[in-house]
């Protein structure tokens, strides 16, 4: 009985250790990075400033990642033309599966290569998705770690308030 207690306490600790290290960013300028994109091109998040950017951390082995996807791209679809960028951000090795992941899903917004894991790091990605929401001043407002069915009402509301600042 005492060690799943403690295997409990582990889980809760970590869980809110995980927390805490993805939230002590928001407030925080948004740490600026350079990717190779799926079109060739490189991107720079700092030059998209005075828009709302979401940046999303993800991986082809990650199901909730896969169940995401299509629900990003029908805000990104929505909010473009107002202001509202999308960065997706993949961590696999094998840019082809990514490539074919995003194929598969009809997805439109930009996808980025993280394959040596740096902008990761920078951003202290250890759970997949991570999504990070960025106001117009290139300030982290809102950290969301994992995915599950209703996320995307939170995000839809934060959009919404932060393109009307």
């Amino acid at each position: 009985m005492k060690i799943k207690n403690l295997a409990l306490w582990l889980m809760v600790t970590v869980f809110a250790a995980t927390s805490l290290a993805a939230t002590s960013m928001e407030g925080q300028l948004a740490p600026d990075f350079a990717l190779k994109s799926s079109t060739g091109e490189n991107l720079r998040l700092s030059e998209y400033r005075g828009d709302v950017v979401m940046i999303n951390f993800w991986a082809t082995w990650c199901g909730p990642c896969r169940q995401e996807m299509p629900l990003l791209e029908e805000l990104y679809a929505r909010y473009e033309r107002v202001g509202f960028n999308l960065l997706g951000v993949n961590i696999d090795d094998d840019a082809n599966k990514a490539m074919q992941m995003i194929d598969e899903l009809g997805v439109n917004f930009p996808i980025l290569f993280d394959s040596r894991k740096e902008v990761s790091k920078l951003y202290n990605v250890e759970t997949m998705p991570m999504t990070v929401l960025v106001d117009r001043e290139g300030r982290v407002r809102y950290v969301h770690l994992g995915y599950k069915p209703g996320y995307e009402n939170k995000y839809l509301d934060q959009i919404r308030s932060l393109l009307r600042e």
